[in-house]
């Protein structure tokens, strides 16, 4: 089960790949600033995750809107989410939990993903700018998306 609603984010800095080089992605330059989503996706290149941050790129205005930053991690490497990006049109930052310990302090570890390894389950967090957790969801498998009208519900609150 992920975090609770209600517990303190677990802060992180981790590593993003864009045109202009890497770049450090951390959770608590938000505190105190604005609410952020955090979707947990578990690999690039794959069907799902690729619709899923389609989807939420295509509707980002609707997150900006709502004073929220949005931010997408998986365990992949900060170069192949570039490379995926950059195939896809996704603009959403995109931050690499290569060492896992993000997946884990959120209880998010999907194990032994099609037989692979470990990877982050599909999951949304709504981090208010105070650092504290309004919304949690995993999905109940991979291929299902989470609530983004619950998301958004949360973030508007």
């Amino acid at each position: 089960m992920p975090i609770a609603v209600g517990s303190k984010a677990p802060d992180f800095t981790l590593k993003s790949k864009a045109a202009d080089g890497m770049k450090d992605v951390t959770l608590s330059a938000n505190f105190g600033q604005k609410p952020t989503v955090l979707l947990f996706f578990p690999l690039a290149f794959t069907g799902v995750c690729t619709q899923e941050l389609c989807d939420v790129t295509g509707g980002i205005s609707a997150y900006a809107d709502l004073g929220a930053d949005v931010i997408a991690i998986s365990v992949d490497s900060p170069f192949a989410q570039e490379a995926w990006a950059k195939a896809n049109k996704i603009t959403v930052t995109l931050a690499s939990d290569l060492n896992k310990t993000v997946i884990k302090a959120y209880d998010v570890v999907f194990p032994m993903l099609a037989g692979v390894g470990d990877t982050a389950a599909r999951a949304a967090f709504v981090i208010g700018k105070d650092g504290v957790v309004k919304y949690a969801e995993q999905t109940a498998t991979p291929k299902d998306l989470p609530n983004f009208a619950a998301v958004k519900a949360a973030l508007a609150k």
